[in-house]
């Protein structure tokens, strides 16, 4: 598989983690795939719930969180890590902060709104580099113009996140289903978009949501990707930082598992069925108050769930209490394995992949 640079950071291995919250990809995942020439991602998401000791409110101890798995990860590798900081968080600003602050090699953000700011973090020092997520070329077009105009910096990078992506997804439910939508149809829009801006920087395009295989690389790189954003092929191996029941739920899902379900946050959502959804349909889990206040838009007297909680608790292994975010592929999990049999794994899918393309 080719490498390819965000900014001038090369990217060995094609292959960027995707954060997955809460407490799914952390340092230990993150490091892993970092170590095989990927970007290893932290997750942000609910950092506080993982880091409850010491003083200081929710919010504090998401940033003491932070840079605490951002130091784990630099402990154990010396490749690419990044972060992933969900606009929706209430606490954006102070983790995209933190993240620069920390050195982090790249901050991803998407999820609930534009990342319209992010640029405006940076320093005069800062070597982060920053890569919005996106779910269509217009949104691309939008963020690129504005950043430029505001603050004379365009994306190092662009994910674009399609219908079949795990978690919280950018179109309506409509949408899902309608192959304007689909994958395939937005790289070459977004592709374009980006080379409208190569006289001023050349900003290679990331293919997320569904891609399990090194086959569906070669694919998307055909479409003009510079690699691929993979979330749930990780999920099931020995360094995920989720608890073994989580990854056990992946291991035996079947396809009619994996759902769309409406999310507290107000975005439709891809899930694992299971005894907390159908407990969700049926009202018994309305929060009676809210300690957190973690996503701006979430209304607990108007909400089904806490969703932070319930993802919370899933990490640890407390399905009853919780569910698993899954992407559209997600039920082809049979075994856990080692990230770098996983990467090789896909190594060898690419391979042969192109050369029934060539």
């Amino acid at each position: 598989m080719k490498s390819f640079f965000i900014g001038n950071i090369e990217i060995k291995t094609p292959v960027i983690q995707g954060g997955m919250g809460v407490g799914i990809s952390l340092s230990g995942l993150a490091s892993a795939v970092a170590n095989e020439g990927g970007v290893g991602v932290i997750s942000c998401a609910g950092l506080g719930l993982l880091y409850p000791k010491g003083k200081g409110t929710y919010p504090e101890k998401c940033i003491n969180g932070l840079k605490e798995e951002i130091r784990k990860a630099r402990a154990k590798t010396k490749g690419i890590i990044g972060v992933n900081v969900m606009v929706a968080l209430s606490n954006y600003a102070d983790m995209v902060r933190t993240a620069i602050e920390e050195k982090i090699d790249v901050v991803f953000s998407g999820a609930g709104a534009f990342p319209l700011d992010l640029p405006s973090y940076l320093t005069p020092e800062s070597t982060t580099k920053l890569v919005p997520i996106v779910s269509s070329s217009r949104a691309a077009k939008i963020i690129c113009d504005k950043w430029q105009k505001n603050y004379n910096y365009l994306p190092d990078a662009i994910v674009v996140e399609g219908t079949k992506a795990g978690g919280h997804l950018g179109f309506k439910k409509e949408q899902l289903q309608d192959q304007h939508y689909a994958l395939e149809a937005l790289i070459p829009e977004v592709v374009m978009i980006a080379s409208s801006y190569k006289e001023q920087k050349q900003i290679p395009v990331i293919a997320a949501g569904g891609i399990s295989t090194g086959e569906d690389i070669a694919h998307f790189m055909e479409l003009g990707a510079a690699g691929v954003q993979m979330g749930s092929i990780f999920v099931t191996t020995q360094e995920c930082d989720a608890s073994e029941t989580f990854k056990e739920v992946y291991i035996h899902s079947k396809s009619e598992d994996v759902l769309i379900i409406e999310s507290p946050v107000g975005m439709p959502g891809r899930a694992i069925d299971g005894e907390f959804i159908h407990n969700v349909n049926s009202g018994l889990e309305r929060p009676k108050s809210c300690s957190f206040h973690c996503i701006k838009t979430c209304d607990y007297t108007k909400s089904p769930y806490c969703i932070i909680k319930a993802l919370y608790n899933a990490a640890k292994g407390n399905m009853k209490k919780g569910y698993a975010f899954a992407g559209s592929n997600a039920f082809l999990a049979e075994k856990i394995s080692s990230v770098k049999e996983v990467m090789s794994t896909l190594e060898r899918e690419f391979f042969l992949a192109t050369h029934k393309l060539a």
